[in-house]
């Protein structure tokens, strides 16, 4: 079935996270992803390595397979003549060049705006930078735990003593997403000005928006909120608790009604009478109350059994699964969570279908990963070279 995206091309010159995963959204919902990497490969391609070479150099990794689904590949050294013709003839060809590259490398590849509306005025030019393109960060680097550090959540997320970082690159992901969004909009203003446009991510933007009902509470108020680790402090009871097989379970809480029936199912209906706990403000202020009787409570009990009383009562409450458990966890192996991609030299794989169900136009990965360069002469033929330039290209290096 044809996607909302099919007929749309998109040159994905990306690495990592944030260009690459927004490429491969597009991808799944029907567009030609073609990704531009280094003759070498890009330094992305063998991040969470998952097999080897008979050398013992590594192949292609988790990262790489999540992000790359569905897309081609080809080679290119864009920054030799030959290989600059190469960008303009892509550039001419698409209808969305995705770059998270430093503002200097864009200029010097020829994907900064200038150049790319230049050569196609109905180009979507998606690009991806740390800190934004204005104020006085623009021109430094980053990463997802850059960002999310200096968005606040890892002071908040840890205790006085320790900040925590989220394994998950939530910063990425969310610029990737974010991205996407802009690249649909852009797609769909051109339906009216016929001319693209610039569309810009930035992780510190996605990590502020994200972090944002806590930084406009300090903003207001000035509360000067110190870390709690896993407790709310804006609602409860909300916090990770110890049952008695050892096992641990989150539970999440806010609004009158779910408390009262957290209340009561713990044995404590005199809460619905304590102003201490009369509303999600003040359970967040007496939270370490809470979260004590609470943890009482589950420690009591194995956490299946916990966590059934928590359902029965409309509590929502889970566990704290590891990677192993999650992959095992019955709910996302009977859901459609993952598609299996089987990868020469490493076999299959399960990576993370396309996030967002589209009811009438689902997004499907489309197919493996590319091996490096597997598309290259391909994608050169569609672009006019003929079999001489193409090894001509080659000779040169720049493919």
């Amino acid at each position: 079935m044809p996607g909302p995206f099919d007929g749309i091309r998109v040159i994905d010159f990306g690495r990592y996270i944030a260009g690459p995963f927004c490429a491969a959204l597009l991808g799944d919902l029907g567009a030609e992803v073609i990704r531009v990497e280094k003759r070498d490969g890009r330094e992305d391609r063998t991040l969470v390595s998952l097999a080897q070479n008979e050398d013992g150099s590594p192949r292609e990794g988790a990262m790489f397979l999540q992000m790359n689904r569905g897309k081609k590949s080809m080679t290119l050294d864009p920054m030799c003549e030959a290989g600059r013709d190469v960008v303009k003839r892509l550039v001419r060809s698409a209808d969305v060049v995705v770059a998270n590259l430093p503002a200097e490398t864009l200029t010097a590849m020829g994907l900064d705006w200038d150049s790319v509306s230049a050569v196609n005025p109905r180009a979507v030019l998606a690009v991806v930078s740390a800190f934004g393109m204005e104020g006085p960060y623009a021109t430094r680097v980053g990463f997802d735990g850059v960002a999310q550090a200096m968005s606040g959540a890892v002071w908040f997320a840890g205790t006085p003593e320790q900040p925590v970082r989220a394994a998950a690159p939530w910063v990425d992901f969310g610029t990737a997403s974010l991205l996407a969004l802009g690249v649909s909009a852009a797609l769909r203003a051109r339906e009216t000005t016929g001319l693209g446009q610039m569309v810009e991510g930035a992780l510190l933007r996605t990590a502020l928006t994200y972090f944002s009902p806590t930084l406009i509470e300090e903003a207001v108020l000035k509360i000067d909120r110190q870390p709690t680790l896993n407790r709310s402090q804006t609602a409860g009871p909300s916090d990770i608790y110890k049952a008695k097989d050892g096992t641990w379970i989150t539970v999440a809480v806010n609004g009158d009604p779910l408390f009262r029936r957290a209340a009561r199912l713990i044995g404590a209906p005199e809460w619905l009478d304590d102003p201490r706990f009369a509303s999600d403000k003040a359970r967040g202020d007496n939270g370490e109350i809470i979260s004590e009787r609470v943890g009482k409570w589950v420690a009591e009990r194995d956490a299946a059994d916990a966590i059934a009383q928590f359902e029965a009562a409309r509590v929502p409450a889970g566990p704290v699964l590891r990677p192993r458990e999650t992959l095992a966890d019955a709910h996302v192996k009977a859901g459609d969570f993952f598609s299996d991609v089987d990868f020469p030299g490493i076999g299959k794989a399960p990576v993370a279908a396309t996030p967002v169900k589209l009811h009438g136009t689902p997004g499907e990965v489309r197919a493996r990963p590319p091996l490096l360069g597997e598309h290259t002469d391909q994608v050169l033929r569609e672009l006019g070279y003929s079999p001489a330039e193409i090894d001509a290209l080659k000779a040169e290096g720049a493919v």
